[in-house]
C-alpha cells in the first residue's frame, strides 16, 4: 500500500514494501526502526545512516523532532486520500453537488432518502470495495435530491450515486 504523507507543506509518497525496505518518491532505502523503551524516541538507520527522533502523535497529525528541527506530518493511505477528494470537490452552496464513487464497489446500504435534510459530515451510503466498506459522507448541508443507486448494486469508479441540492 501507498501513502500519502505530507511534511511541513511537501507531499512524499511512500511505499513499505517489507520490515526493511520502503521507497519514498520512487527511491527504494534500507531501514531500521525501533522504539527506544518507554519514550516517544525511535532509533532509526536509513542505507546504514543512524537517526534519532522524537515522535510525539497529535490530532490527525503528528509532530516529529529530527536534528533540531521540528516537522509536522500527516499520514493518508491511497483510499483515504481518494474517498477525501472525491468528498470536496465541486461544494459550492446552492448549486447541485453530485456524489461519486472514489473507486468501483458494491453498494452495501444507503442510509438516506429522496427529499431528506442532511448536514456537512452526515452519513450518507457504505461502499464496499476490494474487501473494505467505505463510509462516505455528505460534504455539505443540503437536501438530498436523488437517489441514483439501490443497495446490492454495483457501481463503477466516478460513478453519480446521488445528488445533493
Amino acid at each position: 500500500m501507498k501513502y500519502i504523507t505530507t511534511v511541513n507543506n511537501e507531499e512524499f509518497i511512500i511505499e513499505i514494501l517489507d520490515d526493511r525496505r520502503v521507497v519514498i518518491n520512487g527511491k527504494e532505502y534500507q531501514i531500521d526502526f525501533h522504539p527506544v523503551s518507554e519514550q516517544p524516541v525511535y532509533s532509526m538507520l536509513v542505507d546504514g545512516k543512524s537517526y534519532e527522533a522524537y515522535v510525539n502523535p497529535a490530532d490527525n497529525t503528528w509532530s516529529v523532532l529530527l536534528h533540531g528541527h521540528q516537522y509536522s506530518i500527516q499520514i493518508e493511505d491511497e483510499r483515504e486520500k481518494r474517498l477525501r477528494s472525491a468528498s470536496s470537490r465541486n461544494l459550492s452552496e446552492g448549486s447541485e453537488y453530485h456524489l461519486k464513487a472514489p473507486m468501483p464497489g458494491l453498494v452495501i446500504t444507503v442510509l438516506v432518502k429522496e427529499g431528506q435534510k442532511i448536514k456537512k459530515d452526515e452519513l450518507l451510503l457504505i461502499l464496499e470495495s476490494m474487501k473494505m466498506q467505505n463510509e462516505l459522507k455528505s460534504p455539505r448541508d443540503g437536501v438530498v435530491s436523488r437517489i441514483r443507486i439501490q443497495p446490492g448494486e454495483s457501481v463503477e469508479q466516478r460513478q453519480i450515486l446521488l445528488t445533493i441540492t
